[in-house]
């Protein structure tokens, strides 16, 4: 008996459906979870909301395509470079020029534009550069000489992790992956028996001549006893931080599942408009599902920025439980807050009280002209002890070093000096 299949619902508009697969396929090559189900959902609730509106073709498909809130950017650009832009094609082949500067260009693409470009131009050729005249051609020849000199790895580890394409950033999470973050133990007050100690130990040799009739044979030793310290990550996933939370919540990830790092125990919390402990999540040996599940508890991603708020509703839950024995806590945020800096200042300072060190990562550090202008950073730098970047894999592997060194401040005294003037 030949198989039965349920009648295809075809749509009227075949021109609509090609455009709409095309998209899709897109959005599939720039990173989406998309399959042949959710392109007839899209096919069929477009033909039935109709094409009246652009508003409400945007998040008809949307609701479609976009299930993760990491996606909601990828998904903008994407859309916002197939169907509004006439030409499109030219702007996208633009975005995939190779820079022939050693230096990165100062004007920043948008987030995830050159993922959807990528997408868009799969197996197209770039346009031929602009003729230039002699002394021009001479001084690109020396750039572009100077810029193969390095190697990719290299090129990889100074990108900005906002510029990178769908190709460097699975390269880059690769790297981040098998990236440590060792750290020193802590001596406390406390001793433990030690033959080879440096300090006498009375107690242990009385009960020793105790045993041998108060013949004291040998002195015992003790060393003091180490401790390791636990790790805290507040990390910002506000709208202008999604780009360098995800990287850093992948490295976060690696660090808290790898064996032998020394780190007593990881914490991890995501904050925006509200703080979540997404510290279970991160226990997942998956990377893809750690932080799918911890995007799906984390509901303010890609949001506003309430760092103030957060900081009190951490150290009003949370510090007493986590920062105890010494934590080190890192806080990656680009201090852009709405609310007032006053309270914010208070509570960096009970938050620094509470910890052994707080480092501050900010991804604007890649600015050279960067200054301490917005209120919610001059609120908060005097507290920290460090003060770095954190907008490539270079920035980050400088985090060890800066771990390893207890004088270490990074940016901040010129910061500081700067905003004392």
């Amino acid at each position: 008996m030949p198989a039965l299949y349920h009648d295809l619902a075809l749509p009227d508009d075949p021109k609509l459906a090609q455009n709409l697969t095309h998209f899709a396929r897109a959005l599939r090559k720039a990173g989406l979870a998309l399959g042949p189900g959710r392109v007839m959902t899209a096919i069929q609730a477009v033909a039935a909301a109709g094409f009246s509106s652009r508003a409400d073709f945007y998040w008809t498909l949307h609701a479609c395509f976009v299930t993760r809130p990491e996606d909601r950017q990828l998904f903008h650009q994407t859309f916002r470079l197939f169907w509004r832009d006439p030409q499109y094609v030219e702007h996208m082949m633009a975005l995939m020029l190779p820079a022939i500067h050693g230096t990165q260009d100062e004007t920043a693409a948008e987030a995830a534009a050159r993922r959807a470009a990528e997408a868009l131009l799969d197996g197209a050729e770039a346009p031929a550069a602009p003729a230039q005249d002699e002394t021009d051609q001479d001084d690109s020849r020396i750039d572009i000489d100077a810029s193969f000199t390095a190697s990719a790895d290299e090129r990889l580890r100074s990108l900005d992790f906002e510029q990178m394409s769908t190709a460097e950033i699975a390269q880059a999470r690769r790297m981040l992956a098998r990236m440590r973050l060792p750290v020193t133990p802590l001596k406390t007050r406390r001793f433990a028996a030690d033959a080879a100690g440096r300090r006498f130990d009375p107690r242990r040799t009385l009960r020793h001549a105790a045993r041998t009739g108060g013949e004291i044979r040998a002195l015992a030793r003790r060393s003091p006893r180490t401790r390791w310290p636990s790790l805290v990550v507040l990390c910002d996933i506000s709208g202008s931080m999604a780009s360098y939370s995800r990287m850093v919540l992948h490295f976060i990830h690696a660090v808290s599942n790898a064996q032998g790092q020394g780190w007593s125990k990881v914490h991890a919390f995501t904050f925006g408009t509200r703080l979540t402990n997404i510290t279970r999540h991160l226990r997942t040996r998956d990377v893809d599902a750690a932080l799918a599940a911890a995007g799906a508890q984390a509901q303010d991603w890609q949001g506003g920025t309430r760092i103030g708020a957060c900081l009190h509703q951490f150290n009003r839950d949370w510090s007493r439980r986590v920062l105890g024995q010494g934590a080190v806590v890192l806080i990656i945020t680009d201090g852009l807050d709405r609310d007032p800096p006053e309270p914010l200042s208070r509570e960096m300072e009970r938050l620094r009280l509470s910890a052994r060190r707080l480092i501050w990562l900010n991804p604007l550090l890649r600015w050279d002209g960067f200054a301490p202008r917005a209120r919610g950073i001059k609120a908060m730098l005097p507290h920290v002890d460090t003060f770095r970047a954190s907008h490539s894999i270079a920035s980050i592997e400088a985090l060890a070093a800066a771990l390893s060194d207890a004088t270490d401040g990074g940016e901040k005294a010129r910061l500081m000096a700067a905003l004392a003037d």
